[in-house]
């Protein structure tokens, strides 16, 4: 698992769910308008760095840029006498090698940029270059918040990169929201293990069980708190209800199966901008995380 780097006096919170489509930016972007408007000093980062979408919600201009590379090898075939031994040091098997024709090359859509090859070369053949995995946007939403958007280029095999350095970057706020891809792969993993809260949206259908499941027991074992947000409310069956209590864990909040609600959403608004009933909802699930927040913490 990565170490957790962060400043000591931030409050960091993922929101996070098994897959797609159950309302996770919807938790995000509310969450995050709701608290900058209370006058918290507040950063959300996209970290969906193959789809990012939260950009969608606000009338920013663009304040930064910034690209991120990492060091891919390059092998001087005049200078390389085909030992192997860089073959033999490559976890990823991002070196294809045949020492009969004399044939060795770098396949970069393997390469994770881990410098073993240049460290194990002992010829001097090969050096590194500079290779473009995407960039973080930095859009001012007010004088106390902002959002960082996490985005890969096109046929890059790892968003990891991008959204570490995302997170990276929105150092300094008080508060941390960050708006975690689907699944529960490596860029889920990456994003969490820097949260102090986990808020993981599901709905209430098997499909939304399943995926939670995987979720809470991935999070478990990496010894986060989390909290659940049951989305489309009303929707399907108790099955998830009846899940939270066996297990636990804390039901965070519920957002009804409600087509107006939907419509605003799906139309760029943020019902915590448009009616001040939602926005008082998400401040208190603010206020209802920092509290099981609390509670495990006393408890570990």
């Amino acid at each position: 698992m990565c170490k957790k780097t962060k400043p000591e006096n931030q409050f960091s919170i993922a929101v996070a769910s098994g897959k797609g489509g159950t309302g996770k930016t919807f938790v995000s972007v509310n969450l995050f308008h709701a608290l900058q408007q209370k006058g918290l000093s507040i950063h959300l980062v996209d970290c969906d760095a193959e789809a990012p979408n939260d950009k969608m919600f606000f009338e920013a201009e663009l304040s930064a840029r910034k690209e991120i590379f990492q060091q891919v090898p390059v092998i001087d075939l005049q200078a390389c006498t085909f030992c192997g031994r860089c073959h033999e040091y490559c976890n990823y098997n991002a070196i294809f090698f045949v020492p009969e024709l004399r044939k060795i090359s770098v396949l970069y859509d393997f390469c994770h940029g881990c410098g073993a090859c240049l460290a194990a070369c002992r010829d001097g053949a090969i050096s590194e270059r500079d290779d473009l995995l995407g960039e973080i946007n930095s859009y001012s939403i007010s004088g106390n918040s902002a959002l960082f958007e996490s985005r890969t280029k096109v046929g890059v095999h790892s968003s990891v990169p991008v959204l570490k350095a995302a997170i990276h970057e929105a150092r300094g706020a008080e508060l941390l929201v960050m708006d975690a891809p689907p699944g529960t792969s490596c860029p889920f993993i990456q994003t969490v293990a820097r949260a102090d809260y986990v808020v993981l949206v599901t709905e209430p259908t098997p499909f939304g069980l399943s995926d939670l499941k995987q979720s809470v027991e991935t999070l478990a074992s990496i010894g986060l708190p989390c909290g659940v947000v049951v989305n489309k409310a009303g929707l399907g069956n108790r099955e998830v209800y009846q899940y939270l209590k066996e297990e636990h864990i804390p039901l965070l909040m519920e957002i009804p199966f409600d087509k107006a609600l939907a419509a605003m959403y799906s139309g760029g608004k943020i019902p915590a901008r448009e009616d001040l009933l939602w926005k008082e909802r998400f401040i208190e699930l603010y206020n209802t995380i920092k509290d099981h927040y609390g509670t495990s913490s006393s408890q570990r």
